[in-house]
Order: C-alpha cells, then structure tokens, then sequence
C-alpha cells in the first residue's frame, strides 16, 4: 500500500514504517497515566515490534504486570534483582533496538539524567546504548519547574527524543500543561527513530507559529496558531536525517532537538529569516500563520483608553509563500491554507496561484482541528497528484506524511 492509500484509508504516517523484526523496550513509570502505556503497547505490537515491557514498583500500583503480559505476551519484569542466573538490566538493554518511557515521571527524569540506576527501570536505561523516547507526563507545576526544564535540557542534548507532554486535563480536577501525549503520537515518535533516514544530506527549512504585527507598545495584531505543527515538521524532518533551520514565531513551544532555530515576530521579521535561508535550502514548508495585515504606522508610546478608540490603517504584509513560488529554482516548496470554507477547492487555487509543489489544506475556526488543537482537518495536494483527501490527523502523523512527499520529491529531483 502507498503512503497516499495509507493515509486516505484512515492509516497513521508512523503505519509507513514497519516496525517488524524491532524490539522495543518499553519502561512504564509511576504516574496516573501508566494506563495509557497499555494502549502504547498493543499499537507497537500491532506495527510488528516485539515489545519488553519493563515497570517500577510505583508504576505496578495503576497498572497490574499481567497486563501489559497479555498484550505483549511476554514476562513484565519489576525487580533489578528478580532473576540470580543472570545480569537482567544488561541483558534487556542489549536486546533492545530503541528504548521508549511512558509515562516518565519528573522522577525518573531526573534519575536519568543524573545517571541514577536504583532500579531495574533506571539501571536498564543507564546501560542501553539504543535510541530513547521519552514521553513526560506529569503535572504543570513539576513539568514547569526549574529542575525538571534543567533535566530534559540535559536528556535531549544526549540525544533522546522528546515527545510531549501536551496541555489537556490532569490529575486531581486540573488542566494544564503536563499531560501525556496520545499513544498514537508517541508510537509514531519510535517508528521515526528505527525508520529510514530518508531525508539525510537535505536541508529543510521550516516557519511555525504567528506573527505579531504592533498596534503600540504593548498591543498586537496576531492569531491563534500554537506553532505546534511546524515544530512537529521540524521534529519529523530532523529525525528522517535533515539539517532543519525552523524560522518560528512568538510562541511557548521548546524548540526541537538538533534543529537550528531562528526566533521572529513580525511578518517582517519573518520574512528576512526566511530569505537569508532560502537559496541554501533543499526543501522549505511554511508552515506559519503570517498575519496577512498590519498596522501602518505603528506607535512607539502606549495608546491611552481616555484618547478614544483609535483608527487602524492596515497595509498588506509580504507574501512570503508567494515570493518563494516565483524564485524557486529547484527548491520544493510546500505551504499550507488554512481555511473555514471549502478547504480543498481554495488548497487547489493556492497550489496554482503560488506555484508550490505541494500544499496543506486545512480546516480552522471548528473545535478539534487548526490552531490550538492536537488534531488538523487537512488534504495534502500536490503538484503530482499524489492527493489526500480532507480527513483527520494529530500533528506527528501529518508531519510524517508532509515528510514522505519530500522524500519523494527530492529523490526523484536526485
């Protein structure tokens, strides 16, 4: 099945990469959301691996060992000092292809990043040599705190792989950030670290988030755009083997791991970065929401209330994605639409109009999909017409389908 079958069939990007014949470890920690690493389980069992589940003995007290066995239909392992007939964390860390944490406490953060080995969790971890996701879940609080920001900082500098945690609904009543991310997500994050390096030697250059175009000194014109699907281009690009420079704008998002990262304000702003990138760059994916307005003659002072409503004389901005259409010289150009109307009609006109090789076309201004949301309402078009229709998608697999067009592109551009 192509990855354009896959996808319209309702399949995720991280389906495109078997993960047959590939043993991951997967390391369940104590917080509430060690039951969503039973779902975890069963969808890399279902995308071929052989998975080993290993737990402490705070993560045993949400979820039973017997569960994870029936799904994995392997031995659970808890104690560092359950089997005398051998090293247990030396043998489960050679035996492991990539290793995966979810949920992974502050605590164990911590532990591996100060190079603790207590336990069988923390001891395996410390002796692997593979690859390593981790996927936080935690509180706001904790996931905010200076330590833990210090750690994860250590972590990824070493070269795990982060994924998540996202906002959403906590433990005991709360919301915020800290949450774990969806199973899907952090299953497609192990597919892209055993996956192909299918865009290794390309230079990807990525925007993400908006733009704030000043009013005053204090006031803004900007949308609602989080950042959060360009990051996860980025994020998918790096990890196929691109060298990503991502331009991105005024927005929380942590900037991915070994991505070059260029932060902006203003369209204009934008616009400058991007141009400094562009003759170098293989491949470019505006994936920003560029305020397509702004003020005229912005105040340098703060305009005062008791002064009235005041008039806003708007002036066009750059169309960046436009410029770009008209000075590529073999560059392949993906942008996206983000639109309320007829979403695939109005990607057909811009895939047209700025001559891009590929377009994102998606649906915003509903709950669910667009800015904010951990899902998009989108068709991918192309030039080519290698099209998928309208269809739901979390933001990790329509990076990984955005990557696999430019995979494509650039390979039969070679």
């Amino acid at each position: 099945m192509s990855p354009a079958e896959r996808s319209a069939s309702g399949a995720d990007a991280a389906d495109d990469v078997s993960l047959a014949g590939r043993r991951v470890l997967l390391a369940v920690t104590g917080g509430i959301a060690a039951y969503k690493a039973a779902t975890l389980a069963r969808l890399l069992r279902e995308r071929g691996a052989a998975v080993q589940v290993i737990m402490t003995a705070a993560a045993t007290r949400f979820v039973g060992p017997a569960t994870f066995e029936a799904l994995t239909g392997r031995s659970v392992h808890t104690d560092l000092f359950e089997r005398s007939d051998s090293v247990l964390h030396v043998r489960l860390a050679h035996d492991a292809d990539v290793a995966v944490v979810a949920p992974a406490t502050a605590n164990v953060i911590a532990k591996l990043a100060a190079g603790l080995a207590d336990d069988l969790v923390s001891a395996t971890l410390l002796e692997a040599q593979c690859p390593l996701v981790i996927a936080p879940a935690m509180h706001s609080g904790m996931w905010a705190n200076a330590a833990t920001r210090h750690n994860v900082a250590a972590l990824a500098e070493r070269g795990a792989l982060f994924v998540g945690p996202v906002e959403g609904p906590l433990a005991a009543g709360d919301e915020g950030m800290g949450r774990l991310a969806e199973p899907d997500d952090i299953a497609a994050a192990v597919a892209r670290v055993v996956g192909p390096k299918d865009l290794k030697g390309a230079r990807v250059l990525v925007t993400a988030g908006p733009t704030q175009e000043p009013i005053d000194a204090v006031r803004f014109l900007g949308n609602r755009s989080s950042g959060r699907m360009g990051v996860a281009l980025a994020e998918a690009a790096a990890a196929r083997g691109a060298a990503v420079t991502l331009v991105l704008g005024p927005v929380s998002a942590a900037a991915p791991a070994g991505v070059e990262v260029v932060r902006v304000e203003t369209a204009g702003e934008m616009a400058t970065a991007v141009d400094a990138a562009f003759e170098a760059a293989d491949a470019v994916v505006m994936a920003a929401a560029v305020a397509d307005f702004r003020p005229a003659s912005p105040r340098p002072d703060k305009i005062k209330k008791e002064s009235g409503v005041p008039a806003l004389d708007l002036e066009a901005t750059p169309d960046i994605l436009a410029g770009l259409g008209k000075r590529k010289s073999g560059q392949i150009l993906v942008g996206f639409a983000a639109e309320t109307g007829d979403v695939e009609a109005e990607g057909r006109r811009k895939l047209v109009e700025k001559n891009l090789d590929v377009v994102v076309a998606n649906l915003v201004g509903s709950p669910g999909t667009g800015f904010g949301s951990a899902t998009n309402r989108a068709a991918i078009l192309t030039a080519v017409g290698d099209d998928v229709p309208l269809r739901e998608w979390t933001k990790t697999a329509l990076a990984d389908a955005v990557c696999d067009r430019l995979a494509a592109l650039l390979a039969g551009r070679a």
